[in-house]
């Protein structure tokens, strides 16, 4: 996937997973965790990742050599921070939504809750 859809150098691959994966996932894993703990509603994860899938672009940019505007490989990086944040934040309101409300929701699964019978 990286090769077709993503800019870079010959290690694209490596890059991809050691940048974009690794280190952008994990910043986007914990702050979709940090924006549901706070109670903002979800439509906030986006406008967040927007500016970390630039600052994963100036990564590759930096470390790598790799091209800064690349629009293909920023709608990757967006692409795949929203979807690490989305779990962060969709696991942290479960969790809350179970603990806080639990006479009116139980767990249904790793990633729902539903109402208590």
């Amino acid at each position: 996937m990286p090769g077709i859809f993503y800019e870079g150098s010959e290690n694209v691959l490596w890059t991809f997973l050691l940048v974009t994966v690794a280190m952008g996932g994990g910043a986007a894993y914990v702050s979709g965790k940090a924006i549901a703990q706070t109670w903002r509603p979800f439509w906030h994860l986006p406008l967040y990742m927007l500016g970390l899938a630039a600052v994963i672009r100036f990564c590759h940019f930096a470390l790598f050599d790799e091209p800064f505007i690349a629009p293909r490989s920023y709608a990757v990086d967006f692409l795949f921070a929203v979807a690490a944040a989305a779990l962060g934040y969709r696991l942290v309101r479960v969790r809350q939504m179970t603990g806080q409300y639990a006479w009116l929701f139980k767990r249904r699964g790793v990633l729902g809750w539903g109402r208590a019978r």
